[in-house]
Parts: C-alpha cells; structure tokens; sequence
C-alpha cells in the first residue's frame, strides 16, 4: 500500500469514525423531574419546564418534547408533576417514559 493512499484512506475514515463514535455515546437521559405546561396529545407533544439535563447536553429550561408513544400522555395534565427519560433522536428531543 503507498504512503498516498493511507494518507487518502485516514482523511476519508476519519469524519465517518467519529460520527460513528458519536452516536454509540448518546444515550437515554437519567429520570428528570420537570412540571407540565402544555399538553397536545393530537400532536403526540408535551412540554415541560425542568432542570439541567447533562446527557442531552441540555440546561434548565422549558422545552416542547415529542413522545415515543401518544399512550404516554392520558394521565398527565399541565401542573402535573412528572419524572421523565429523554432522547435526542432524527434531531428533536424524544420523551421516552413518563411516570407522576
């Protein structure tokens, strides 16, 4: 193999190994515990104030979430106070369980 070529094959390599790497580190968050705001579950959407979540790179805020599962969302009324999982999935912010 010439030196021109490694050098070719680590340039090309490179980008797709740290996407690769990327997307085996992002994970599910801890349970966080947040308040209701709004609910729409004809949209299959939720949004809920709450603290820091550090796996979602995430700060204190108010955030609209889809859910994974309209289900999720027949209990839970704004005011409620709910612990929640998230995700970051196709580039939106995913709520993948919720318990009051």
């Amino acid at each position: 193999m010439t030196q021109r070529f490694r050098h070719w094959r680590r340039i090309a390599l490179t980008p797709l190994l740290g996407l690769l790497g990327m997307a085996a580190v992002q994970a599910a968050s801890e349970p966080t515990q947040g308040e209701v705001r709004r609910v729409d579950t004809d949209e299959g959407r939720v949004t809920v104030k709450h603290g820091p979540i550090p796996a979602l790179e995430l700060p204190a805020m108010t955030l609209v979430y889809r859910v994974q599962d309209r289900t999720l969302l027949e209990p839970v009324q704004p005011g409620d106070t709910i612990v929640f999982t998230a995700d970051r999935i196709d580039d939106q912010y995913v709520i993948l369980t919720i318990r009051k």
